[in-house]
């Protein structure tokens, strides 16, 4: 089933740009899709977040759902992920997953995602599924120091996902370091384009934004 929004489609013969924004946790990915998105307001575009498809868990038990290592791709339901992807290339509706931090788990509730122009897909690890890496019309990573990350983690996770700072560190020390240097790092060599210092790059952002919008115009 073929379904648009309202507003219509502005390249009707053409799929959509495929925009991977990656990087290590705390590293900007958010501040920099904002940016793209945010100058490209004008047209049909949307951000699916990575974190929305980690695997649904309401077989275990919460006390087991504590312990899943959110940073390692097996967190991820990365089948769905690309047949999302798949769908929306193909202009169908998908029902896109959400995810609760709290309870460590996939929420009940889905929301109804259309098919756009340009997706912007943010999130730690797009460049280490291979066939979601080669869906990708370009691949940004987001390069931000580790110290600048754990800070920014850690007053997100308290703030936005309920944790306690003990919590926050020893996943940081135990998970989130040893996953992003064995699954994260060693992908930056698959990126078209490295932003250090995420969303605090303005130039490499009006850079990255300039090319989007030469590859829109191209396609209208």
């Amino acid at each position: 089933m073929t379904c648009f929004e309202k507003k219509g489609w502005i390249m009707m013969n053409h799929k959509p740009i495929l925009i991977g924004i990656t990087g290590g946790t705390g590293s900007g990915k958010s501040t920099v899709a904002q940016a793209i998105y945010d100058s490209l307001s004008e047209k049909n575009i949307a951000i699916i977040e990575q974190d929305a498809y980690y695997k649904d868990q309401s077989h275990l038990t919460f006390e087991e759902r504590t312990k899943t290592n959110y940073d390692h791709p097996l967190a991820f339901d990365m089948d769905l992920l690309i047949e999302h992807l798949e769908k929306l290339s193909n202009k169908q509706c998908i029902e896109k997953p959400a995810y609760d931090f709290e309870n460590h788990n996939r929420k009940k509730e889905t929301t109804t995602f259309y098919p756009k122009d340009i997706i912007i897909l943010e999130g730690i690890l797009l460049l280490d599924e291979p066939k979601l890496r080669d869906m990708l019309d370009i691949k940004i990573f987001v390069d931000t120091d580790s110290d600048v990350r754990i800070i920014r983690r850690i007053l997100r996770d308290i703030e936005d996902r309920g944790r306690s700072l003990e919590s926050v560190i020893d996943q940081y020390l135990s998970t989130v370091r040893p996953a992003h240097l064995q699954f994260v790092e060693p992908n930056k060599k698959y990126a078209d384009i490295i932003i250090p210092e995420g969303g605090f790059n303005q130039v490499a952002i009006d850079i990255m934004i300039a090319k989007v919008k030469s590859i829109v115009q191209e396609r209208v």
